[in-house]
């Protein structure tokens, strides 16, 4: 161990100041060069926009005209027999005469109401929103004469929809 005493380097004032700024003014200049938002890219030249334009586009025309109800039995292939066909969740089964004989019972507008507005596991229009009250009556008339009944089938028809 030395007998000298501790020397500090000196440092002048300009040091100091160029040490304190170069603290405050470089992390500032960090920030700003980092959240500085980004120029908007060019305009596309007419040739690159011809280049990269889809080949084709394919339109789908929502209205495509007056709605045509479907016949019951279209309608019972298409949406009831998912379920009716193999008594899913206690459905009766179609033709079934000793399940269906209770709901023929309830008579055809009750049969209807509840296919329109859902009953117990069956959904609302059988799970099809598409299907108009006229569709729905068609197959559940033609479902519960399969079993037995002897409903009137509504006539079908055509409706803005």
């Amino acid at each position: 161990m030395s007998k000298q005493p501790h020397s500090a380097t000196k440092i002048s004032f300009f040091q100091k100041a160029l040490i304190f700024f170069g603290g405050i003014i470089a992390p500032i200049f960090v920030v700003y060069t980092l959240t500085k938002s980004p120029e908007p890219a060019p305009e596309p030249d007419a040739k690159v926009v011809e280049r990269i334009k889809p080949l084709a586009v394919v339109e789908v025309d929502s209205n495509s005209g007056p709605h045509v109800d479907k016949s019951g039995e279209e309608v019972v292939k298409s949406a009831c027999a998912a379920c009716h066909a193999a008594g899913v969740m206690g459905s009766p089964k179609i033709g079934d005469n000793a399940a269906w004989g209770p709901r023929i019972a309830q008579g055809f507008a009750t049969l209807t109401k509840h296919a329109i507005e859902g009953v117990r596991a069956m959904p609302a229009r059988g799970g099809n929103p598409d299907l108009s009250d006229n569709e729905i009556a068609s197959a559940v008339a033609h479902m519960a004469n399969q079993s037995g009944a002897k409903f009137v089938v509504p006539k079908q028809a055509e409706s803005a929809k």
